[in-house]
Formats: C-alpha cells, sequence, structure tokens
C-alpha cells in the first residue's frame, strides 16, 4: 500500500494513534504536515519521521484556535497538494447528562466535529480539482453504543460519523473517499496515565480479543483507507475494537 507521492496531514500527531500513523505514513512514502499542541511531542515525532526520509512540517497549535489554524494550513498548502487528511486529535471532558458542564461540552465537540470540518473544508477543494483524495476521521466505539459517564465524548464521536457520510455522499464522484474508524480501548498515554485499572478490566472483559489495542493497529487501518487498495470504500464507519461494542 504505497503512499508516494502523496502528502498527509495528521491532527494529535504528537502521540498515540497520530504518532503511529506518522511513522506508518511515512514508511509508505508520504510526506507529512503533522499538528499538536504539545511541542516537546511533536518534535520528537517530527524528529523520527524525517530520518525515515520523509519530507515534514510541524505545526504546533491549539487546534481550536480557528484562526491560528486556517494559517498554518493554509501556508503548508501553499507548498504542495494535501491530499490525505487524518482527522485523530481529541480529548475527554467525562460528565453525566445531569452534571457535564456546557462550556466543556462545546469544547469537545469544537475539538471533534468543528475542527475536522473546518479542515475538510480547507483541504477539500484542492483534492477534487486533483480527482483524488483521501479523508480518514478518527471516532470512537462509543459513537455508536455511548458511554456511561461520556456524555460529551459519546455525542462527539457520533458527530464526526454523521460528517463522514454526509461529506462522502457529496464528493465522491470527484474521487475522494471518506471513512471513519471505531478505535475500541487503545493503549495511548492518555488512556495509560488516566483510565483506572477497573475500567481497563471491564472493557477489555467485554471485548472479544481479550486485549488492548496498540496504536499501531489503528494507525495500519488508517493507512489502508488513505491507500489505492481502498479506491472503492468510501462512508464507512469501520470498528477497530477487537469486537468490543458488539
Amino acid at each position: 500500500m504505497p503512499l508516494d507521492g502523496h502528502i498527509a496531514l495528521i491532527t494529535g500527531a504528537g502521540q498515540g494513534i497520530g504518532r503511529a500513523c506518522s511513522v506508518i505514513f511515512a514508511s509508505k512514502g508520504a510526506d507529512l504536515v503533522l499538528l499538536d499542541k504539545n511541542s516537546e511531542t511533536l518534535s520528537n515525532v517530527a524528529q523520527e519521521v524525517a530520518r525515515m526520509g520523509c519530507k515534514v512540517i510541524k505545526h504546533v497549535l491549539d487546534l481550536t484556535n480557528m484562526d491560528e489554524l486556517r494559517e498554518a494550513v493554509e501556508n503548508a498548502r501553499k507548498i504542495d497538494l494535501i491530499d490525505i487528511l487524518v482527522n485523530n486529535a481529541g480529548f475527554d471532558r467525562p460528565g453525566t447528562t445531569a452534571k457535564i458542564d456546557k462550556k466543556e461540552f462545546e469544547e469537545v465537540l469544537g475539538i471533534h466535529v468543528t475542527v475536522p470540518l473546518t479542515l475538510i473544508q480547507i483541504l477539500l477543494p484542492g483534492m477534487r480539482e486533483a480527482g483524488w483524495g483521501r479523508i480518514i476521521n478518527v471516532s470512537s466505539i462509543y459513537g455508536i453504543t455511548g458511554g456511561k459517564g461520556e456524555v460529551a465524548y459519546s455525542t462527539a464521536k457520533a458527530g464526526i460519523i454523521g460528517l463522514t457520510k454526509s461529506v462522502a455522499k457529496e464528493c465522491g464522484q470527484d474521487g475522494v473517499t471518506v471513512n471513519v474508524v471505531l478505535p475500541g480501548l487503545t493503549r495511548t498515554p492518555t488512556i495509560e496515565t488516566f483510565m483506572d485499572e477497573r475500567y481497563k478490566k471491564a472493557i477489555i472483559a467485554n471485548t472479544p480479543l481479550g486485549r488492548i489495542a496498540e496504536p499501531e493497529e489503528i494507525a495500519r487501518v488508517i493507512a489502508f483507507l488513505a491507500s489505492d487498495e481502498a479506491s472503492f470504500i468510501t462512508g464507512i464507519a469501520l470498528p477497530v475494537s477487537g469486537g468490543w461494542g458488539l
């Protein structure tokens, strides 16, 4: 599944699934535009892929700052066509329906839905003009099952599924595919640092494969959807969850 000659923009590239995507895309020949708010982790990833021979542009920014986001992406576009977009960045603000703060709820929707929409609006016209493009969004199995105490996150992850299907219907005739992956429990720094072991064990107990996913297992699916091997796949919401959510 070579990606030579393509440029991929990846959000949340500094760790977890975003880092794994960066390394795998670079290994397949793509050049990269990497966005993240953590300067240290992003620099580490940029250096790693550069050593692999990848041309890389990195931007440290808060993705929810729309002016900064638009400026960074517009500047990157001036260099060459960005024809692969991976909307991976996100964060969580746990809370039940009764207790979730409105501001926090809107922040979660902003990073998971508004930021991807903005990036699609910027990059899709160039993909359409070129007659080829790949947009891969990252949702969660919670986007279809919901999650107790995860009303903001589940709502946002359901929203990106709806966005994916709508955009796929708009641009398929122009040679652009739009898909969304739904990871299950994945060994990211956030999960390893902040999730209580009892919750991990409960999820694993309900996962038919009986284990947590590695970020590379999600990233390989994203890379497949970005390749010509997936040329007749669009609008799909693909669980990569080890069976959790069945």
